[in-house]
């Protein structure tokens, strides 16, 4: 996957900055994502183009446990966010919703906004294509991997109840 860096190098970006809590009662993807990021940056979702990706510091996502925050990123159609440290509670949410979360020391300190990178989730590599410099991410769990790349838990759940039920027809 290839994308411009749109980086936010302040520490703790919680989840109220990330989609304001006046936005809590939308539930529709495409709505949320016209608020993301926006008390952060009012332009963020201006700039922000399909495959993007969101480069930040330590602790993104700590504050309320709210699928919105993914929601929004998701909506705006950002292909992950790459960030020295999660918040636990945005991690998982992100990996329950198939969205690319990537822990990655080092990275959003090194990059500068626009950038192009490059991310291969098969070799754990990040390329800053701008700045001809790779960086090796922490590795997703090949269940979270499956789980983005079916669209999320629920429908991983729904595969795998599928797989079993097959199974045992066939024995």
């Amino acid at each position: 996957m290839t994308g411009r860096a749109h980086v936010y190098a302040r520490p703790h970006i919680n989840t109220d900055e990330i989609i304001p809590a006046r936005y809590l009662n939308v539930h529709e993807e495409a709505e949320l994502a016209k608020h993301a990021m926006e008390d952060i940056d009012a332009d963020f979702v201006k700039r922000v183009k399909p495959g993007d990706f969101l480069v930040v510091a330590e602790d993104f996502g700590c504050g309320s446990s709210r699928e919105h925050a993914v929601w929004a990123l998701r909506g705006a159609q950002v292909a992950g966010v790459i960030a020295t440290s999660f918040a636990r509670i945005f991690y998982r949410n992100a990996i329950n919703n198939g969205f690319l979360a990537i822990e990655c020391e080092g990275f959003c300190g090194e990059t500068s906004p626009g950038d192009e990178i490059e991310v291969n989730i098969g070799t754990g590599t990040i390329t800053n294509l701008s700045k001809r410099k790779v960086y090796l991410f922490t590795p997703i769990p090949d269940f979270a991997r499956e789980m983005m790349q079916v669209g999320g838990l629920l429908e991983y759940v729904r595969r795998k109840i599928e797989r079993d039920k097959n199974k045992s027809h066939s024995a």
